[in-house]
């Protein structure tokens, strides 16, 4: 297989995880693979990436945020 016909798999440096039950449940939030906090809003997520040098432009993008159980929009459990 060439280098091209193979699939490309990016590799965000910020991860949200799945949403956690709590008071008010929060999604954990990874950066360049290590645990750095706690979310509850999207604006959360765009503090901890920018308190880490990470400027998001777009939140939809999977080579740079990969949102894991729910996207931008999850901040419940299902």
């Amino acid at each position: 297989m060439t280098e091209v016909a193979s699939p490309h798999i990016s590799h965000p440096r910020i991860m949200v995880l799945g949403v956690q039950p709590g008071q008010p449940p929060f999604r954990i939030v990874e950066i360049d693979g290590q645990v750095v906090g706690e979310a509850r809003t999207v604006t959360d997520v765009l503090e901890t990436a920018a308190a880490f040098g990470i400027t998001v432009h777009d939140l939809d993008d999977p080579d740079v945020v990969r949102w894991v159980g729910g996207d931008k929009f999850t901040w419940r459990p299902r």
